[in-house]
Parts: structure tokens; C-alpha cells; sequence
């Protein structure tokens, strides 16, 4: 049986700040390693960058510019044939705030 037959946890994090980020994933494979279980990733999505242009002076000089960006960083892991005890201690963990997650069965 392949690995992309069985059933398996998708799980998407997403966080502006890629430190956090990457201590949330450590923290979701630790736990991962602790039940036994197949995991694949952290795989890395290209991260987003959105950038906004303000004006410095209200009235006048509309040449001068200032320029704001703010980078969304995601990664993916997987977790292949899940328990029900893998999916209890995911459920508790506690997870930094700023990182957004979003699971997928």
C-alpha cells in the first residue's frame, strides 16, 4: 500500500513570524515522535509578502513614500495513519499564539 492510499492528518500552520513558526513545528513533531507514529515534512510553502505604500505628509509631497511589508510564512506537515491518541495530544498542545492552525482528516 503506498503512502498516499492511507489515511492521514494535514496539518497547515501559518504565523507572520518564522521563529515562532518553526518552534511550533518542532513542538507538533516531538509530539509526533512520542506516539510513533509517520510523519512527513516540515515542507516549507512559498511565503506571501504583501506591501503597502504610505504617504509620509498628509497634505503635500506626495513624493515622499513609505514602505511597509508584512511576509506570511506557512509549512505543512504530515501525519500518516493517525490514533485516536495522537489526535488527544495534538488537540492539547499548547501552541504559541500568533500561529494560526488549521487541521485537515
Amino acid at each position: 500500500m503506498k503512502i498516499h492510499d492511507q489515511n492521514k492528518i494535514r496539518i497547515k500552520l501559518q504565523a507572520y513570524d518564522h521563529i515562532l513558526l518553526a518552534s511550533s513545528c518542532n513542538i507538533i513533531l516531538d509530539t509526533a515522535c512520542r506516539t510513533k507514529v509517520k510523519t512527513k515534512g516540515p515542507i516549507a510553502l512559498p511565503s506571501k509578502r504583501k506591501i503597502y505604500c504610505v504617504l509620509r505628509s498628509p497634505h503635500v509631497d506626495k513624493d515622499s513614500r513609505e514602505h511597509f511589508e508584512i511576509r506570511s510564512h506557512v509549512k505543512i506537515i504530515d501525519i500518516y495513519e493517525p490514533s485516536s491518541q495522537i489526535i488527544d495530544s495534538l488537540m492539547k498542545l499548547n501552541i504559541p499564539s500568533g500561529v494560526d492552525i488549521e487541521i485537515k482528516l
